[in-house]
This record gives structure tokens, sequence and C-alpha cells, in this order.
């Protein structure tokens, strides 16, 4: 189930009205984590089994590591909630993947092995679901917080459907708390929350998915060598492309959520208006980023043990982030390259760490970290080396005599599209959404929203999956 599909609406509905009802809180709890695990089996109802493994063995560990009285024996408990985790996830995500490579490795060393059959199919949002279980165990083992009074609160926690299947990855500390008492949304929250679904919707189905994937598809997903207007802008299509699909997404689930009662963490803050790579960071999947520095970065050292640890430390970092996202060598090196991107960072920082840049110079740094953004976002478009090459070919001036592939008026609507994210961005970077309408008149933001209502009743999307569902 989508959230960009009548169904969804239909089901929101429903679970809307009987969390209004007059029930006891336990109650509602239950309506909810029923209709999360409704909303998982929409998919494919076997798919709950791994669901369930996962909410057990991370509840089971953490109740014994908190009992645990040995280090020895808290440090078993944590490992089987970690080894429980990754094994599933890469079995199912990256089962072919090794098998593959391990055969390529085999045949170099002139070894003949043929892998078997390896038919799997990914379980939606298990790369979300596996990271917010694990970090539930984890953060109990490293002291930073206490178990969950109860299971329900728990399992609730890992499935609560507007965040269960492409994030915000919840932390605990941010989510079992809110299930403690009885949580309805005010007035206020409800409309927020339903102006936020519609934005977050605008984004998906207007933006995303009728106005810039099809360049994105037409260059990349083509046979033909692109020239550089082509290949610039069909990658420009792709960064507004999974922007404003998955910062959708998000938007929508921090929308639903809080007509529900609850708040979740902001999962972007205008990433194209980042000036650097840790700032770009800071402002693009920021639930991940944060995970991925607290569970990854600080214990492979972080900054605690000089330069080259700190730099070994990012690169292996944004590696395995690259990896998360899938199971290819291409999402390796678009990790690898945010990597390089923030070892340069850094050592022109400590080159130059008294230089403060006036707005204009600010400005153009924005761009150049947009720009190379857009290069690395190659890699993780490209679902080969051999197109990754010939679009970076391309953008680079180096295609011989390319045909022309995009149509004009395709050219400048993602122009304007990608230019207007990126003056948006900038114009709220240093500000927050609410903060910014709060300065706004209501009823333009009334004719806004209807604007937006109505766009998204006139492009009638195919209900298309979001991009972050494959990973």
């Amino acid at each position: 189930m989508v959230f960009n599909s009548l169904t969804f609406v239909m089901f929101f509905v429903v679970v809307l009205a009987l969390h209004s009802m007059p029930f006891k809180w336990t109650t509602k709890k239950v309506n909810l984590l029923v209709a999360s695990y409704l909303f998982y089996a929409a998919w494919n109802p076997p798919f709950i089994i791994l669901l369930w493994i996962s909410t057990v063995v991370d509840w089971y560990a953490a109740q014994k590591l908190v009992h645990a009285e040995k280090p020895a024996a808290r440090r078993a408990w944590m490992l089987l909630s970690v080894v429980a985790n990754l094994g599933m996830l890469s079995y199912f995500k990256y089962g072919h993947f090794l098998l593959e490579n391990f055969s390529l490795l085999m045949s170099h060393i002139g070894v003949a092995y043929q892998a078997p059959q390896f038919d799997i199919i990914l379980p939606v949002g298990i790369s979300f679901y596996t990271f917010a279980t694990m970090s539930y165990t984890l953060d109990i083992y490293l002291r930073r917080a206490e178990p969950a009074k109860n299971f329900l609160d728990y399992a609730l926690f890992v499935t609560f459907f507007p965040h269960l299947v492409a994030g915000p990855i919840m932390r605990p500390t941010e989510l079992v708390p809110q299930f403690v008492e009885p949580r309805k949304a005010t007035p206020e929250m409800l409309r927020f929350g339903l102006a936020l679904i519609v934005l977050g919707m605008f984004q998906k189905i207007v933006l995303a998915d009728s106005f810039l994937a099809s360049a994105a598809e037409m260059v990349y997903d083509g046979r033909g060598a692109p020239g550089a207007l082509d290949a610039w802008i069909a990658t420009l299509a792709f960064s507004g492309q999974i922007f404003c699909d998955f910062a959708g997404y998000s938007t929508t689930a921090i929308g639903v959520a809080m007509c529900l009662g609850f708040a979740m963490p902001d999962n972007f803050r205008f990433p194209y208006a980042a000036v650097g790579f840790s700032d770009f960071w800071r402002r693009w999947h920021i639930t991940l980023s944060t995970w991925l520095r607290d569970y990854l970065y600080i214990p492979l050292g972080g900054n605690r043990h000089g330069e080259a640890r700190l730099y070994l430390a990012l690169v292996l970092t944004m590696l395995l982030g690259g990896l998360w996202h899938g199971a290819s060598w291409t999402f390796v090196v678009w990790g690898a390259l945010h990597g390089t991107y923030l070892v340069i960072e850094r050592l022109l920082r400590r080159q130059f760490g008294g230089y403060q840049p006036g707005a204009f110079t600010l400005f153009l740094f924005g761009l150049l970290t947009f720009a190379l953004v857009n290069i690395a976002w190659v890699f993780f478009r490209a679902k080969t080396f051999g197109k990754a090459w010939q679009i970076l070919t391309g953008m680079f001036g180096a295609a011989d005599k390319a045909a022309p592939i995009l149509p004009t008026m395709q050219l400048v609507t993602v122009a304007l599209i990608i230019a207007g994210i990126v003056f948006a961005h900038w114009q709220l970077r240093n500000r927050t959404l609410e903060s910014a309408v709060a300065k706004v008149h209501p009823i333009v933001i009334a004719v806004v929203l209807a604007f937006m209502a109505f766009a998204i009743v006139i492009a009638q999307g195919d209900s298309n999956a979001f991009i972050y569902f494959q990973f």
C-alpha cells in the first residue's frame, strides 16, 4: 500500500476515525499495531514473518541484555540482535550480489563455479526496520536508553506504518515515549498534518512522477549516447525526482503521524542549498546520516584518533552507506565519491580554516556542491558502469556528434523546476518550514494548498512506488 493511492486514503480515513473514538489508550495502540501490519501486508503478507522475527528477537535480546550482569553476556545478547538483523538484510538484499561476485572471483582464479539460482524478492522496507530495531538493542547496550516498559509499545515503535517502509529511521527514544500517554492531534496539528500530506503528495505525484521522471528515464534508460545538454538536464531531472520522491514520502509520513498526534523528526532540510558535503549530509536523509554517524562512524574512531583514522572512518562510513542503498557496485562508487568529497572538504577546511566567505561566494560554493552532488547522482541512477560513463562523457562534452534526445519543452520544464527547487531551498536554508509558513497570510496558504490539491487530482498518478522502497 503506497501513500499515493486511493487505497491508502480509505485506509487512513478508517485509522484516523478509530483513533478519534473514545477507546482506552491500550485499545487505540492495538488498533494502530493491527493497522500497521495490514499496511505492510498489502505488499506481500508472508513478509510479516520477517518483521515479526526482527521485532521479537530485538525485544528478547534487549530484555536479556538489561538483566545480564557479566560484560560478556551483555555483548552476546547485543551480537544476537546485530547478527539476526544483518543476517536477514544480507540474505534478502545482498545474497544475489554476493553470489554473483563470488562466481566472478572464482572464474578469475580459474575455478569453474556456477552459482545456484537465487530468485528472492526483496522485502519492502527491510533496510529501514532492521536499522530501527538494531538501534533499540544498541542504545540499550550502550546505556543510552531504557527498554520499553511493555511489548506493545515496542512492537508499535517498530511497525508504526508512517515510517515503516521508507523512514524516517526512528530511534526508540524518539517514538516509544510517545506511546506511554494518550495522544490525539489538536486542531492545529490536524490542519498542519493534512497540509504536509498535500505538500508531500504534490512533490511525489506532480513534480517527481509527472514532470521529472520521464526526462531521466529517456536518457538513463535509453540506448543513445547523450550530449552535454541532455546529460546535464537528465541528471538534474533525477536529482529533482529523487528529492521530490523521497522528501515527498517523508513529508507525507510526518503529516500522517501528526494527524494521529505523534511527532516524527525532519528527514530533509533543504539539501540543495548545502554549502559543502558535511552540510549536505546534515540536510539530506538526516535520520540515515545520523544513524551511520552514531552506529558506524563514531565506533570506527570518528575524529578521536587522528586525521588518518578520521578519513578512513569517513570513507568506510560512506562506502557502507552507499551499499545500504543497493546491492550494486554503482552504489558503492556513489558512496565512495561522497566519502572522497568529505575527505577533501576536511583537508580544505584544515588549510583555510580562518576563511569567511561573503554571501555571493557562499552561493557559488553552494552551486559547486550541487554540481558535484549531481555528478555523484549519475552512479546512483545509472544501472551499469557503462551507462554511467556514457552519461559522464556527455556531461563533460566528450560525446561525439550525439543526437538530441529530450524535446525542447522538456528541457525548459526540467530547468525551470530545478531552478525553482534550488531557489526555494536557498530561501529557506536557515529556516524551518513551520517558521516560514507562520509569516504567510492564511489565505495565501489556502490558495497554494488548493492549487497543489488540484494539481494532484489533475495529474492522476499511477500510484508509482516511491524510489526508496527498493532500498
